[in-house]
């Protein structure tokens, strides 16, 4: 990488801890100019510590727990303005790769994505260009729509009661992990049921699902 460090640091977000091993392992093998700096399950914790590390590169799941990859993505660019995002998903619909890259992801992998494009993909992204898989770039689009277009009324705000309220976190819990008043979250409550017309903690985590934004 003509131009760069020697030292690329690469910091992962991945609620498997599988798959973080993994990345780690291909990384440093196979890319001698990078180093993992950290690894996180957890998107609001790693957050924290990429605003203290500074990581040229973050690689970021999008389905995970608590706080999507999606909303994670702005918080990141505040915490860490020149840190590059590029997801690794499974998810290759189009409404997810557009998706992220309209909140500022510079780059989208598949998992299913040969290895060496990972490589690609920090070049990429480190040259101040962007990269989207292979098989991504052409793809027909014939699940380009999302399901629904309801999570676009919410607000960054309720996207995180609403990813909580679909993991079946009770209304305490989450007025504590957002630092909110247990009425805000009741009225956050109210207005998601509102707007999505889910009425259930199972009606929010199958519409969760279906938007990319849990995990089966």
């Amino acid at each position: 990488m003509a131009g760069k460090p020697a030292n690329v640091t690469v910091f992962l977000i991945d609620d498997q801890k599988l798959v973080r091993a993994s990345l780690r392992r291909l990384i440093e093998a196979e890319i001698a100019e990078a180093r993992v700096v950290g690894d996180e399950a957890d998107a609001r914790q790693a957050i924290k510590r990429i605003a203290e590390l500074k990581p040229d590169i973050v690689i970021l799941d999008i389905a995970m727990p608590g706080l999507s990859g999606i909303d994670s993505i702005r918080p990141i660019k505040e915490a860490s303005p020149l840190t590059k995002v590029v997801m690794a998903s499974q998810h290759e619909g189009q409404q997810f790769v557009r998706k992220a890259l309209d909140v500022g992801a510079d780059g989208y992998l598949s998992k299913n994505a040969d290895p060496l494009e990972l490589r690609s993909a920090i070049k990429a992204v480190l040259c101040g260009g962007s990269f989207v898989s292979a098989q991504l770039t052409g793809a027909a689009g014939g699940d380009g729509a999302p399901a629904s277009g309801k999570l676009d009324a919410l607000t960054p705000r309720e996207r995180e009661v609403f990813q909580l309220l679909a993991l079946g976190k009770p209304n305490k819990e989450i007025a504590k992990v957002l630092n909110l008043s247990l009425g805000t979250v009741k009225k956050h409550r109210e207005n998601l049921q509102r707007k999505l017309k889910c009425h259930s903690s199972a009606e929010l985590a199958r519409l969760a699902i279906r938007e990319g934004l849990l995990g089966i």
